[in-house]
């Protein structure tokens, strides 16, 4: 006679949402992607032109949020090439805590698709942990969650994100070339890539596995 019991009737977990951090990026070993629903973290020197490229991969409009005072502004022109800059709705509080509460309540709002904030420093677990629920809830409220992105400074490492990567340029690849690290994710481990523009696509492409170091 068969056993029932509710733990033998439960299907497979449904696999959980998620944005493409490139195109193609999960056969060269990348994953589905970034969860939605979740904050992650981009460092390094290319940070910026990481955000950019997974903003190219969302549809509508994106919030950046950046420091008042920061030097490091957007280049329309530079970004043209990936999305078109009109998409971008850009915030600049004038205190540094307010940029942590901006990313809180865009993320809550549910409003966009991805959110994300250039930060001077790194931030404290709790506020990561805020960001976190304030996805989660907008997600709720508008069926689909929204992503979080952050932007640190040098090798990053804010506590609690899901994931960390880190992009910097290839000097000793060819043109167009950039070394990509998963410094930290919550179910795969640390591993590296190459990564390489080729004329006449807009976003580039894995080419090969590197050793992280």
């Amino acid at each position: 006679m068969p056993i029932s019991h509710p733990l033998l009737q439960r299907g497979p977990a449904r696999a959980t949402p998620s944005l493409a951090l490139l195109p193609d990026g999960a056969r060269h070993g990348l994953g589905a992607g970034l969860a939605l629903g979740r904050v992650h973290e981009a460092c390094g020197s290319a940070r910026h032109r990481l955000a950019l490229w997974i903003a190219a991969q969302t549809t509508g409009p994106v919030i950046w949020i950046a420091p008042d005072w920061g030097c490091d502004r957007l280049n329309p022109c530079g970004m043209m090439s990936f999305i078109d800059p009109a998409r971008l709705i850009l915030v600049h509080p004038k205190r540094a805590e307010d940029v942590l509460w901006s990313m809180e309540e865009v993320l809550r709002s549910g409003a966009v698709s991805l959110a994300i904030a250039d930060l001077p420093g790194l931030p404290g677990l709790t506020p990561v942990r805020r960001m976190h629920l304030a996805a989660e809830a907008g997600g709720r409220s508008h069926g689909t969650a929204p992503l979080g992105l952050l932007l640190t400074p040098g090798m990053g490492g804010a506590q609690g994100v899901e994931s960390r990567w880190h992009l910097t340029s290839d000097h000793q690849g060819s043109s167009g070339a950039w070394a990509l690290t998963r410094l930290r994710a919550r179910t795969a481990p640390r591993q590296a890539w190459q990564v390489q523009h080729t004329q006449g696509q807009s976003l580039p492409r894995i080419s090969h596995g590197i050793k992280a170091a």
